[in-house]
């Protein structure tokens, strides 16, 4: 019996595919990458053009404004970490792609988890694809963006994004279908329209889940920084990458705790921020 029958190849259907979006589509992936150019050289500007003690002061000082003292006591500590390790650049880079990378991320799971949370058919029609989307390794993501858009800062954005949509689509839809139904029927009962009862209701009470999603979709975006060192997107996963393959423990012990740096003061602001809000939609409610 001739094995090779039995035998599937992907790739055998998978690259005449991505040959004929980049023949087909090549413009507007040029337009996707000209945008995302353009908004992360922006950010990345935005927070190297100053001196590293001048955004350090900043960053704590909206801290303390916006959300506590507490939370500005960590923004100084894990920005001046990253200062003192020497990779300031790498961090800024890092910082800004991830933020990218989550902010689009929520964009796209956040109304998809509305969505799903009240249709169910469409809840049991996008899971396999969740599930898919969860199991698959991360790298693997690197592969069609790198051939639909070259090496560089946007095929890492893309795959972390791709890699970031499904946890928070998933608690996104958990935490808007554990809204208490008495919540919405006496929205209703007060002839409240459905936009008021979406922000002054659901996202409030929802807003504990939403926030471990966010803190998911943050942690899988910097887990994928590292892979995305391996495609020339810079930042501390090159730092990484470099350490491992110079053997440099030092080098890779330091990038590795300035990413967990980045993580708890992304973790922290975001967290603030939305609770902050939180808390002032049920002041004027």
């Amino acid at each position: 019996m001739n094995l090779d029958l039995l035998r599937f190849s992907p790739g055998i259907y998978f690259a005449p595919a991505v040959d004929w979006l980049n023949t087909n589509f090549h413009p507007l992936f040029e337009a996707i990458t000209n945008v995302i150019e353009a908004v992360l050289g922006a950010l990345e500007s935005a927070l190297l053009y100053p001196p590293p003690y001048a955004v350090i002061v900043a960053a704590v000082l909206l801290a303390a404004l916006a959300i506590n003292i507490r939370v500005s006591v960590v923004t100084a500590i894990a920005l001046a970490f990253c200062l003192l390790a020497g990779l300031w650049a790498a961090s800024m880079q890092t910082l800004a792609l991830v933020t990218v990378a989550v902010a689009i991320s929520v964009t796209i799971a956040f109304p998809f988890g509305i969505l799903a949370s009240r249709h169910k058919g469409f809840e049991i029609a996008i899971r396999p694809l969740l599930d898919i989307m969860q199991t698959v390794p991360p790298w693997v993501y690197l592969i069609p963006a790198v051939m639909i858009f070259s090496l560089g800062r946007v095929p890492a954005i893309i795959a972390t994004i791709v890699y970031g949509v499904p946890p928070m689509l998933r608690l996104t839809t958990l935490a808007f279908n554990q809204v208490p139904k008495d919540l919405l029927e006496l929205g209703q009962a007060t002839g409240a329209p459905p936009r008021s009862i979406l922000f002054k209701i659901e996202i409030p009470s929802a807003m504990p889940t939403l926030l471990v999603g966010l803190n998911q979709c943050i942690l899988l975006s910097l887990a994928m920084v590292v892979l995305a060192g391996l495609v020339g997107a810079g930042g501390l996963g090159a730092e990484v990458t470099r350490g491992l393959t110079r053997m440099e423990m030092g080098l890779g012990l330091r990038a590795g705790l300035a990413i967990v740096a980045i993580a708890i003061l992304l973790d922290r602001l975001s967290k603030g921020v939305l609770q902050g809000r939180s808390r002032s939609s049920d002041m004027n409610a």
